[in-house]
């Protein structure tokens, strides 16, 4: 086996490895938004995971903006030790028919602010809201939300699905099925995606020593011909 072909195997591992790990951390990193029991024209609970992307600050303040263009008739907040929780209600632009009510005015944020020391850096926690109902004939809902850190920067989770800092968003199915939710179009369980991602590190481990063992079989094959050859000659 050649010194070149080993730091060529072991550069393609190395270069393959950071990539896996960049990208669960992309995605476990995102502000998202699921529920265990939402569907059209129903109640539901929804949760938001909120990771502290720091090092050496802490979340101290989410603020979470509800849909104004199809409103909830209900919003009840989560009471959590060691956060205020504050809801804003606004008059609609226009009146809002949600099922039998017609609303003028509706819940628009929810606002959880740390009396305490909010979530440390590299942790996480959860909000979750009780809303209804949820709206008929659309396929998700978006929940933009800005993530204040210790330090004073605001974090706006406001983009759409495929850019750096996308809006949370619930997907909603069919009023039969019970949904759960991400932040992206792709709603694979973390613990799968790291998964899927050893078993693609094995994989390309597998490939580089097969090559590896492959040359140096064909070497060794070709250095017993040439032994042959010899000895006829």
């Amino acid at each position: 086996m050649s010194k070149r072909f080993v730091l060529r195997a072991a550069a393609i591992v190395a270069a393959s490895t950071l990539v896996l790990a960049g990208a669960a951390t992309s995605a476990s990193a995102h502000v998202t938004v699921s529920s265990p029991d939402a569907k059209p024209g129903g109640y539901a609970k929804l949760v938001f995971r909120v990771p502290t992307e720091s090092d050496d600050t802490s979340t101290t303040k989410l603020v979470v903006s509800l849909p104004k263009d199809r409103p909830f008739a209900h919003v009840g907040a989560q009471v959590k030790d060691g956060w205020k929780v504050e809801k804003k209600t606004e008059k609609l632009p226009t009146p809002v028919k949600v099922g039998d009510v017609t609303l003028s005015e509706a819940v628009t944020t929810v606002t959880w602010t740390a009396t305490a020391a909010g979530i440390p850096p590299n942790d996480f926690d959860e909000f979750a809201l009780s809303v209804g109902r949820l709206p008929e004939g659309v396929d998700s809902l978006t929940f933009p939300a800005d993530q204040t850190y210790s330090d004073g920067e605001v974090v706006k989770w406001a983009d759409g699905a495929e850019a750096e800092r996308p809006a949370p968003t619930l997907k909603l199915a069919a009023a039969t099925t019970p949904v759960a939710a991400t932040t992206s179009s792709d709603p694979v369980d973390p613990v799968a995606r790291w998964l899927g991602g050893v078993g693609l590190l094995v994989g390309l481990l597998g490939l580089a020593f097969g090559l590896a063992f492959g040359l140096r079989s064909r070497k060794a094959a070709q250095a017993g011909t040439a032994d042959a050859g010899k000895a006829q000659s």
